[in-house]
Parts: C-alpha cells; structure tokens; sequence
C-alpha cells in the first residue's frame, strides 16, 4: 500500500500537462488505484520501445509508441488540455518521425529527450528520487526484439532464392537447375507445414525428388527460425 501512496503522485508527475488542481479523468470504471499500474504499464513499455528501436525492429517500435500514447491519453485531464499542446507531445512526434523514417540516430536523441522530460518533471514535482534512464539490460528474456521477419526475408533470398523465385517468375531467372516453386507457392499448399520446413533445414536428407537435391544451407537455430517466421508470414499475408 505504501509503495502505491508513492507511486500516484508520481504518474502525475509524468505528465506536464497537468495544471496545477487539474483533475485526473481516467475512463468509466477507474479508480486512482489504477494510476500506479499505468505507471508500470508506461516503464515496461518505455523499455520495450528503446530496445525494439535500437535493433532496428520499426514495426514493434511504432507498435509500442502507440501503446504509450493511448496510455498517456488515459490521464489527459480534458479536452482543451490534450496532449497535442503539451512539450510531451512533441517528444512524442519526434520519436513517431524518427520511427515512420527509420532513422536510429533520430530515434536514440528523441529517447533521450523524453527520457529527460520524464525526469525533469519528476524532480520539478518533489520525486527525484524516481528517475527514469535509457534502458541497459532488457527484462523480457522471453521476447525478440530484433526483426526477425525481415530477418528471415533476407535470409530466405540469399540462401533460398538462388533456385526458388522469390517473387516474380516472369523477371527472375534462378542461377541454375530448374525454376523450383516461389516463396508464395509454397506457404499457400495446403501441406504447407512450419515444421516440416524447420526440419528440412535441419536435416541432411535434401532430395525433393527424382535427379533433384536442395542445397544444404549453412543455417544455425536462430536463423532457421527467422526463415520459418518469415514463410509463415507469407502464408498469413496471402491468407487475408
């Protein structure tokens, strides 16, 4: 209970937008007990969203500003005190610009800066004592924050593309032996399975068929599994 007393008057601080008696106007059903969650909420996805933007992950990066702004939105106290007008917002565009242009640089000195607003208002409002920082180590050892799509993606190219037609069979012309089914021929077969393509980059069978034989592809764990996430993404694009 004593930690949740410290903690609501520092989300509040968080946001300068708030003037000075304004009134927290959470959704239908809130209570000031939930303020301390969404402030847990906002680290965890301050973390995530430094990490994905580091590794290059723009899709994941993109995905975790939205969150942070909807969350943000929870506590704009009215209409006329939107975040739009607020030095937050701004930081929060120049993270959106850098993001939409996938520019690193951009994005690491727009983190900074509102990392640093975070703290200022900490320390303006009597709570320096919580300070926020650029992330060092990643909490969530149980999630990828590289892009493993695009990964994947340019992986199948190299390794797979030199028989298999990538996207356009009226353009590419395989280097050699006869043109093998395209990326979308295979994650479309009803027999499409990604552990059977798993298991065949995993193992040294590689006939497919009479006079035929696939390259063995120098492949270690983690690039076997971006290559099946990215046939699985095929196989879900194709599907909507």
């Amino acid at each position: 209970m004593k930690f949740r007393t410290l903690m609501i008057p520092a989300i509040l601080a968080m946001f300068p937008l708030f003037n000075a008696g304004a009134q927290v106007n959470l959704s239908a059903g809130s209570t000031s007990t939930q303020l301390p969650d969404l402030m847990i909420a906002l680290q965890f996805q301050h973390i995530k969203l430094w990490f994905a933007g580091k590794l290059g992950n723009w899709d994941l990066a993109n995905y975790e500003l939205r969150q942070i702004q909807a969350n943000l939105r929870k506590a704009t106290p009215s209409p006329s005190e939107s975040l739009r007008s607020s030095q937050t917002t701004e930081q929060l565009q120049a993270l959106d610009r850098a993001i939409q242009q996938e520019d690193g640089a951009a994005f690491a000195k727009a983190y900074a800066d509102l990392t640093n607003g975070c703290n200022a208002c900490h320390r303006a409002s009597g709570f320096g004592s919580i300070t926020i920082q650029v992330p060092v180590n990643s909490p969530f050892s149980d999630q990828l924050f590289a892009d493993q799509i695009a990964q994947g993606r340019a992986l199948a190219r190299g390794t797979c593309g030199l028989c298999h037609v990538i996207s356009d069979s009226s353009r590419e012309k395989p280097a050699f032996r006869f043109p093998a089914p395209s990326f979308s021929e295979i994650a479309s077969r009803p027999s499409f399975s990604a552990n059977d393509i798993r298991e065949l980059l995993t193992s040294n069978h590689r006939r497919v068929g009479p006079n035929q034989a696939m390259l063995k592809p120098k492949l270690v764990e983690y690039q076997i599994d971006a290559i099946v996430a990215f046939f699985e993404t095929v196989q879900a694009d194709r599907a909507r």
